[in-house]
């Protein structure tokens, strides 16, 4: 499963944490990280979060609580992530997993700061 092909970053491990929460991957250029779960659904690479352009995107709040229930391989590029709010449709490609684990804090400062300005929270309400 972790065998990628080709160009591009290649992972090494993933590891879900033991209450789902935090999703660590690991790469071979030596590149690690550790993934709030949350992060990874509001982020997700998929059209009903990104739309299919940037101004379609979606801002999606109340998953501070969110877990991953399953990691499901897709391919030799990418896993599937299925999470307890029921979201699944989003490719987590190995490229996608590399730029964000590069980016993850200021991906991170945007969405709460795009939650301030918008008056969501990261809780359910």
């Amino acid at each position: 499963m972790l065998q990628a092909s080709g160009e591009g970053p290649v992972p090494t491990e993933l590891r879900l944490s033991a209450d789902k929460t935090t999703l660590r991957v690991s790469f071979e250029d030596g590149l690690d990280a550790e993934f709030p779960a949350e992060l990874l659904r509001v982020e997700s690479p998929s059209a009903e979060v990104q739309g299919h352009s940037p101004s379609e995107r979606k801002l999606v709040p109340g998953k501070r609580l969110v877990t991953i229930l399953s990691i499901e391989p897709v391919g030799n590029y990418a896993v599937r992530l299925v999470f307890s709010d029921g979201h699944h449709t989003g490719i987590y490609s190995w490229v996608y997993f590399h730029e964000l684990a590069r980016n993850k804090d200021d991906v991170w400062r945007a969405y709460l700061d795009r939650l301030q300005a918008a008056s969501l929270s990261r809780d359910l309400v």
